[in-house]
């Protein structure tokens, strides 16, 4: 569902497609850990918002958040690569956790845009009406 609604919001506004697709793909990890680490009832909540022209999510839960990695990984392992996905699609990624206030996957994308994006007409009628 919330790929459904981030990708039709992001589509409509004219954001070109291999920028939904790495928009998608992080959010749709940072949703994925909290399904299998949040250790709660599985509910969480994303926010989003397009400012200018970067793309802001949170997706938030109430579970205790991060945990320490148990020794080294070995470089085939399933765990622990989500964040690494979305360290390599998007502009920044932060992440604030607590044990009272739950865990918060903040993601930040700078979008660019289709040549038709209905922005980018908006824009240049505004910019010729203001000179």
């Amino acid at each position: 569902m919330v790929r459904k609604v981030v990708g039709d919001a992001l589509r409509g506004l004219g954001v070109s497609a291999d920028c939904v697709d790495d928009v998608l793909v992080a959010t749709s990890e940072a949703c994925t850990n909290v399904v299998q680490h949040a250790r709660t009832t599985g509910e969480y909540e994303v926010t989003g918002r397009v400012d200018e022209d970067v793309c802001t999510l949170a997706i938030m839960d109430w579970g205790r958040g991060p945990r320490p990695a148990p020794g080294e990984r070995g470089i085939l392992s399933e765990s622990g690569r989500g964040i690494k996905i979305m360290r390599a699609l998007v502009d920044d990624l932060d992440i604030d956790s607590s044990p009272d206030r739950g865990t918060t996957v903040h993601l930040r994308k700078r979008l660019t845009w289709r040549d038709e994006a209905l922005v980018r007409r908006l824009d240049r009628r505004l910019s010729r009406s203001a000179g």
